[in-house]
């Protein structure tokens, strides 16, 4: 509504009334188109940490080398400076703000979905962890939302646990990319870190790993719960070594998010997803989700499907200097064990068939 002109005796004024119908006219407008502007925020938010995830590290690599060959060459020298500096923070546990991972924009995250932290047992402040995040899906969103941000109250939730979601040591080379990632507790899942943190860091400490990594990502699709493990110890043997408790984690509904192209084995699509994997630590995966402004198009906005990780109960991990490999295995089988058990005790509350099966590949 605008302003309604009345002409009274020759001149023009714009009364009382009409400022405030017109100030009703827009509050109900504003009222009315609410819910539409919420989602369109909860789609802009996931938006733009899929397009972080994806592009960022390398768009700001090719800024900065631009940069180099401006007059402004000077802020990019001084960014490489700092990088030099500081290039080894990421593998001591990195640089978290808790204003970053308080921002309103992860609610909206979490709600576009929407995502839930299910906690079924304390954890006790005096002992350190390693979560094994399962599924990986194309991304792990519920991984990033529940443990880099606090938009389901995971410090609420486990008082004292400081969270640590492990991810491609690769993505800290990027400029500006670690910066970000590293603001939200996010740090490298290699040996040299987690062995800081778990050593160097005292106790309260929560290193989430998503075990199936790259391998588990090419197998991930709708309607579809299986996860890479039955040869994946070596984060058990890193327990053992520091004495720290596994956590199975499932993530309900994270193959759900978007739908992929599934190459067979011994295709030539599987074999360079292979390659890929093997030299640079990712397998590029073709898949969608869909479009920004319409969820009838393709595009990179994941659905939104409910996402519910449930953190398990805790198994006590004794500290072993130099672990066998029968104690590797031995703990190995009890944390798979552990992780159907979770997954065949929540599936039906979040609308799985009771005769649903994990499959563990």
């Amino acid at each position: 509504g605008g302003c309604s002109v009345v002409r009274e005796a020759g001149r023009g004024w714009c009364t009382g009334s009409s400022i405030l119908s017109a100030l009703q006219d827009l509050f109900s407008i504003t009222w009315l188109n609410r819910s539409k502007v919420e989602k369109q925020l909860q789609v802009i938010s996931v938006l733009q940490w899929v397009l972080s995830f994806l592009v960022l590290g390398v768009a700001c690599s090719a800024i900065l080398m631009y940069t180099f060959c401006t007059d402004c060459w000077l802020i990019a020298v001084l960014y490489f400076t700092w990088l030099a500096f500081d290039w080894n923070t990421p593998k001591k546990g990195g640089r978290r703000s808790q204003w970053v991972r308080n921002w309103a924009v992860w609610r909206y995250f979490r709600d576009y979905f929407p995502i839930q932290l299910v906690k079924t047992h304390n954890l006790l402040t005096t002992r350190n962890y390693i979560f094994g995040y399962h599924p990986h899906g194309i991304m792990g969103l519920g991984a990033f939302c529940n443990f880099s941000t606090e938009a389901t109250e995971v410090s609420k939730k486990f008082p004292g646990i400081r969270p640590y979601l492990a991810t491609l040591a690769g993505n800290f080379r990027m400029p500006v990319l670690r910066e970000y990632l590293m603001s939200g507790g996010i740090c490298p899942v290699n040996r040299d870190t987690i062995d800081y943190l778990l050593s160097k860091n005292g106790s309260g400490n929560a290193i989430i790993i998503v075990v199936g990594g790259a391998a588990e990502s090419l197998s991930s699709m709708p309607g579809k719960n299986a996860v890479t493990l039955r040869n994946r110890k070596g984060f058990v043997k890193l327990a053992l070594r520091h004495g720290a408790d596994l956590v199975p984690t499932y993530s309900f509904g994270e193959n759900e998010v978007y739908k992929q192209v599934i190459f067979e084995e011994g295709s030539w699509g599987r074999w360079v997803q292979k390659k890929f994997q093997k030299y640079i630590g990712f397998a590029p995966c073709i898949f969608h989700g869909r479009g920004l402004f319409s969820s009838d198009t393709w595009g990179l906005v994941p659905y939104s499907k409910p996402i519910t990780t449930v953190v398990g109960e805790p198994i006590t991990i004794p500290k072993l200097e130099h672990p066998t490999q029968q104690d590797i295995d031995l703990y190995h089988a009890m944390y798979v064990e552990a992780l159907v058990k979770l997954f065949d005790k929540h599936k039906t509350k979040f609308g799985l068939p009771e005769t649903e099966v994990l499959e563990v590949n």
